[in-house]
């Protein structure tokens, strides 16, 4: 008895020491999806509507608690620490496959989401309409900007990229009403001048995709991301993704 009393008060000494040596690297995870449509061949930006059920199930099952960016960006402003099972989902490019798969799914869990779509892009072949966008923006959805026409910003010259990031918000906050707050990087990619206009003008925050040396997105206009795809077929997979630590296995990568 004695012995199982010592293995137990070291098995919590170890786990403590665990939590509290981890416990400041801890990042809650900011989840990335694309397209969310059954296609034939595995693409990286793909996930099937059946695979996404499942990551959402996972999520719900497991006891995570789905918050909105906004809701982060807040802790990580104020200072306060975000709960140990909190994530975010968000979604780039706009593709109305979004809406017809992926909405049914986050109205079914009641999981709040962020969708960042190019202005330029609104009601075109493939992509959301304004309809689609105001419904789901009447229905726990955020819709953030990813420039006007998704070119990729730090080749552009200093008036083309304020056009990309000042007019895109202008656009969609002018049609939807709502104020647009948070803004993607297309292929995740920005500069000092870039995060300069996004501040300039008015953002609260951006997201990137695995870029810049944010590791712990402690910088809320370079926020990083993890790509969730159809391979995340294995709840290792998930559970490593969403364990607040799968920074720390990615290297750091120049912004662009």
């Amino acid at each position: 008895m004695r012995n199982i009393k010592k293995i137990i008060l070291a098995v919590a000494v170890v786990v403590l020491l665990i939590y509290f040596f981890f416990g400041k690297f801890y990042t809650v995870p900011i989840l990335m999806y694309h397209n969310v449509e059954l296609i034939e061949k595995r693409e990286p930006n793909w996930v099937s509507p059946e695979r996404f059920k499942t990551h959402l199930e996972y999520i719900r099952k497991h006891g995570y608690e789905v918050i909105s960016l906004e809701a982060l960006v807040s802790s990580i402003e104020d200072n306060k620490p975000a709960g140990k099972k909190n994530v975010v989902i968000t979604f780039d490019d706009g593709h109305e496959n979004i809406f017809i798969n992926a909405y049914p799914l986050l109205k079914k869990y009641q999981f709040p989401a962020t969708i960042f779509i190019p202005s330029d892009n609104i009601g075109k072949d493939g992509y959301l309409t304004w309809g689609q966008i105001r419904e789901m923006a009447d229905n726990g959805i955020e819709f953030g900007s990813h420039t006007r026409s998704e070119k990729y910003i730090p080749d552009l010259n200093y008036q083309d990229q304020k056009d990309e990031i000042f007019n895109s918000k202008a656009i969609i906050e002018g049609r939807l009403g709502k104020k647009i707050d948070f803004f993607a990087y297309p292929i995740g990619g920005f500069s000092f001048q870039t995060k300069d206009l996004i501040k300039k003008a008015g953002y609260k925050g951006a997201c990137a995709t695995n870029r810049g040396f944010n590791r712990f997105n402690r910088d809320v206009f370079a926020l990083k991301r993890i790509r969730l795809s159809d391979t995340d077929n294995k709840s290792l997979y998930l559970w490593v993704k969403l364990s607040g630590f799968y920074n720390l296995l990615k290297g750091n990568k120049q912004p662009f």
